[in-house]
C-alpha cells in the first residue's frame, strides 16, 4: 500500500506528525474488532474513535473497514494496511524502550499476561506499587489461563507456571509451586479422613472443568478424578472458585499451594498426605518468559518487585526445603 502524495491537500486535518496516531487507533479497531473496544482501551468515545478512521480513510482514498450494523470486518486494503502498521508501530515502540533502557526510566507500557487468580492476588498489587512509584508508566495485565505468545502479542512477560519447553523465549523463575492436597475440617470431620492415598477414590473430590487434568489427580489417583462415577463433586475453570469449594466443605482439592497455602496456615483447610507434596511431580517452577534479552527498565522493576512480594521463599509455601528456592535467590 503506498500512501497517496496528495494526502495533505485532499485532507488538511492529517498531519504527518500524527500519522503513527491515526495508525495506532486503526490498529487498536482491528484488534478489538469495533470502534467502541479500541475506545475503551484509549479512553475515549466510540465516535470519537471513528472519525480518525474516517480520516484516515480519506487520507489513504479507501475504504479499511467494511461496517454493519453488528460486524466491523477488514478490507483487503485493510489487512495490508494492518500489516504495515504494526511493524511501525513495533519498530516506533523499541526505539523508545531501547531509548528509555539506556536511561534507565520506568516508562512505556508494562504488559503482563498469566493465570487470573495469580494475577489477581501477586501481580496486581505489585503493579499498584509500581503505578505509585512511576506515574509515567502504564499498565496493561491479560488474565488468562491460554497459553500467551509474548513475541506475537507483544507482551513484556508472560508467567507461566508448569516445565518449561524448548523455547526461544528468555525464563526467570520466580518460585516454585507445591500441589498440595487439603480439604477442611468440617469435611473431613463429616467424611472421614483418608487413611491412604487409595481411599481418595472413595471421597468427594474437587477438579478442573474444562481441558486437561491441570490439577494432576491423575499422578494421586492413577487416573482422572472424573473416571469415577461419583466424582467431582465439584468442577470448575477458577482457582480461586476451587478453593472456596475446598474451604466450604464440598470435597477434597489437589490445589497450589500458592492459592490454599495462606488457607492451611491458618486452619481454614487442613493439609493430607503431606509426604505426596514432597514428590517431585507434585513441584514445578513458576517462570516469568520474556522475548528481549534485554529487557526494558519497567520489565527489570516488576521481576524484582514480585518476587519481593511473594518472599524467599514464598509466603504461601508449606513445608520449606531452602534448596528449592536456590535459583531463585542466585
Amino acid at each position: 500500500m503506498t500512501i497517496p502524495h496528495n494526502g495533505y491537500a485532499r485532507n488538511a486535518q492529517m498531519q504527518s506528525e500524527k500519522f503513527a496516531e491515526f495508525l495506532g487507533v486503526f490498529a487498536d479497531v482491528a484488534r478489538e474488532g469495533s470502534f467502541s473496544g479500541a475506545g475503551r482501551r484509549r479512553g475515549r468515545t466510540p465516535s470519537s474513535i471513528g472519525r480518525q478512521i474516517d480520516t484516515l480513510e480519506e487520507y489513504l482514498d479507501t475504504p479499511l473497514f467494511l461496517r454493519s450494523t453488528r460486524l466491523l470486518t477488514l478490507t483487503d486494503a485493510g489487512e495490508a494496511l494492518l500489516i504495515r502498521a504494526r511493524q511501525i508501530l513495533d519498530s516506533l515502540e523499541d526505539a523508545q524502550q531501547e531509548l528509555a533502557s539506556m536511561k534507565g526510566a520506568v516508562t512505556g507500557t508494562l504488559r503482563v499476561a498469566c493465570f487470573p487468580t495469580f494475577g489477581k492476588r501477586y501481580v496486581m498489587p505489585v503493579m499498584g506499587e509500581l503505578a505509585r512509584k512511576y506515574p509515567d508508566l502504564r499498565l496493561e495485565l491479560d488474565l488468562t489461563e491460554r497459553l500467551a505468545d509474548p513475541v506475537a502479542e507483544r507482551l513484556d512477560l508472560v508467567i507461566r507456571i508448569g516445565d518449561m519447553a524448548d523455547s526461544t523465549l528468555i525464563g526467570t523463575r520466580i518460585a516454585t509451586q507445591t500441589r498440595i492436597l487439603c480439604a477442611s475440617p468440617a469435611y473431613l470431620a463429616q467424611m472421614g479422613s483418608p487413611t491412604e492415598l487409595a481411599d481418595l477414590a472413595s471421597h468427594r473430590l474437587i477438579d478442573k472443568l474444562h481441558g486437561a487434568d491441570l490439577l494432576g489427580w491423575t499422578d494421586v489417583l492413577g487416573q482422572p478424578a472424573r473416571a469415577f462415577s461419583s466424582q467431582p463433586v465439584f468442577a470448575c475453570d477458577d482457582f480461586e472458585a476451587m478453593r472456596l469449594a475446598a474451604r466450604e466443605g464440598l470435597g477434597i482439592g489437589y490445589l497450589p499451594d500458592w492459592v490454599v497455602g495462606p488457607d492451611v496456615k491458618d486452619g481454614h483447610l487442613l493439609q493430607l498426605f503431606p509426604e505426596w507434596s514432597e514428590q517431585p511431580h507434585a513441584c514445578t517452577g513458576i517462570h516469568a518468559l520474556r522475548a528481549l534479552r534485554q529487557p526494558p527498565a519497567r520489565v527489570t522493576v516488576l521481576l524484582d518487585t514480585l518476587r519481593a512480594y511473594i518472599g524467599y521463599p514464598p509466603s504461601w509455601a508449606l513445608n520449606v526445603k531452602v534448596s528449592d528456592y536456590e535459583d531463585v535467590l542466585g
